[in-house]
């Protein structure tokens, strides 16, 4: 009996502090914020001239030039994709988006992320890095900002994405709503 009132009150002590350190959260600022939009052009067996993304893992039923049916389950897409900062795909590029996706589940559209943004440009210089779980079908999703060199150096955040564009199997383009919420400069 002892132990279970210890469980209980220890439960109810954590609960507390979660509580208290998400109302600290909520109530912070970031230190930067960042909207960019990265461009996916994804190869498929005819556009090599222009494509800057390609399928470099497929499951035994898929194939590297087609993206799999069943919600692409076990694609893999590397990508080196230009950056801008507006939502034209002809516009100056600040930088790049390099990285991979990978389609993890069967029964829905969702993708597991890890990619940096790149930049060498008169505004930026160094990179932001990301990973998280990209559950497609939502409108906005939420994946970690985890680290970052030259002007992000150790940066830490969120970044929120939302899929401003999607045509096909070959184009899409995502907004990218970076808060930081650690700034080491």
């Amino acid at each position: 009996m002892i132990i279970a009132i210890t469980t209980t009150a220890s439960h109810h002590h954590h609960s507390k502090k979660n509580i208290r350190a998400a109302a600290a959260v909520a109530l912070r600022k970031p230190c930067k914020t960042l909207v960019f939009y990265f461009h996916d052009i994804i190869y498929n067996g005819k556009n090599s001239h222009n494509a800057t993304s390609a399928i470099v893992g497929a499951p035994a039923w898929g194939n590297r030039i087609n993206l799999d049916g069943q919600n692409h389950f076990g694609d893999v897409v590397v990508f080196d994709d230009p950056i801008t900062l507006n939502n034209n795909l002809h516009s100056t590029p600040v930088g790049r988006a390099q990285g991979f996706y990978l389609y993890d589940k069967k029964e829905i559209f969702t993708a597991w992320l890890a990619f940096s943004f790149v930049f060498n440009s008169t505004k930026h210089k160094g990179s932001i890095n990301f990973a998280g779980a990209d559950p497609l079908m939502n409108k906005t999703r939420d994946i970690s900002v985890i680290g970052g060199t030259g002007d992000f150096f150790m940066a830490r955040g969120i970044a929120t994405l939302m899929t401003d564009a999607f045509e096909g199997e070959v184009y899409f383009r995502l907004r990218v709503d970076i808060k930081l919420y650690e700034c080491w400069y």
